[in-house]
């Protein structure tokens, strides 16, 4: 049976209604598995005559409603953004729909209507003048499935990387990296890689400072402090990790096939290689949450700068799609 994948619009004002629309004319989607928009049916009207979608709009308001037809999407209507909204402009109502699409949608995973969620980017600004104190998507699902320990995933053909921290200042993030999270978020890894059919997946955590602090040369000893301990406990348990090993170094090393994960202790340390690898073909997932809900997402922003005018690019959201469909539940 095709996993039912429900895909959030994101924020209304950006390029996700436009992404989405475009990836649902790729008829290998509904192939492989049943896509159920959960949105605004009047902004995916709106959409249309941009992106030259010719098909039909179908607006439901229960999933057991939807048809999972090619040329026909089903939107789960939540009817929230006004029709006349901008494209381009930070907006507290799209900051709010943003959210209310994603709540919807952690809920329906929870009852098991759909298998995996995938969403199309919000705005943190709009977010937050929405009422919504989140730093991002992360954040609002574990909040909204009480989990605790969760870690940030990207991948791209040739390269995952998880991490310790994500949206938080460098500073803030250093201080906030200890052994424990350390443990977990390695243990995550590959928990997430061995349940993709990975076989003593190889695992490599970065340094905190350059060279990996180079034995004290950098740095105040926070790998010898926030680090070994816990790699040196998941290495105890059976797992396959190294590290910590250079940052400059290692990225290349796992690109080439070195390393199956690479553990990020922060941010851009992580989000960098990445987008250098390939922006288009990058997918972001979260690892940890309860239930066992999954969570993909492309991994750009709403780029207000082009929102509405036909530029956006569909790949990113294809391989979301493709990486909810591939790592959803099997029934």
């Amino acid at each position: 049976m095709r996993p039912i994948i429900g895909i959030t619009m994101g924020d209304a004002a950006g390029i996700g209604p436009e992404i989405i629309v475009k990836a649902l004319t790729h008829a290998e989607v509904y192939q492989q598995c049943r896509p159920l928009l959960i949105g605004d049916a009047k902004i995916i009207e709106k959409v249309k005559p941009i992106v030259g979608f010719t098909g039909i709009v179908h607006a439901i308001k229960d999933p057991s409603e939807a048809k999972y037809e090619f040329g026909s999407i089903d939107v789960l209507d939540l009817d929230i953004i006004p029709s006349d909204l901008p494209f381009g402009e930070v907006s507290a109502v799209a900051g709010d729909g943003a959210f209310q699409y994603l709540a919807k949608a952690i809920d329906l995973a929870k009852e098991k209507k759909i298998h995996s969620i995938c969403t199309a980017p919000l705005n943190k600004e709009a977010l937050h003048k929405g009422g919504h104190m989140y730093p991002g998507h992360t954040e609002i699902l574990a909040d909204l499935t009480d989990t605790e320990e969760f870690s940030m995933m990207l991948t791209t053909p040739n390269l995952k990387v998880i991490h310790l921290t994500t949206h938080m200042g460098l500073i803030e993030a250093i201080e906030s990296i200890n052994p424990e999270r350390t443990y977990k978020v390695i243990k995550l890894a590959h928990e997430t890689l061995t349940k993709a059919g990975f076989h003593n997946p190889s695992i490599a955590v970065c340094g905190i400072n350059p060279h990996a602090g180079e034995n004290g040369l950098f740095g105040n000893g926070e790998e010898e402090e926030k680090l070994m301990p816990g790699i040196e406990r998941a290495q105890k348990e059976g797992i396959n990790v190294t590290g910590p090993l250079p940052a400059d170094t290692l990225f290349f090393r796992a690109g080439r096939g070195d390393f199956d994960m690479v553990v990020a202790c922060y941010h851009d340390q992580g989000h960098a290689p990445i987008k250098v690898m390939g922006i288009e073909a990058g997918v972001n997932i979260t690892v940890g949450l309860k239930g066992g809900i999954i969570r993909t997402s492309v991994d750009h922003g709403t780029a207000f700068d082009i929102a509405g005018k036909n530029i956006a690019d569909e790949k990113s959201m294809l391989a979301a799609i493709h990486s909810a469909i591939e790592l959803a539940p099997k029934e």
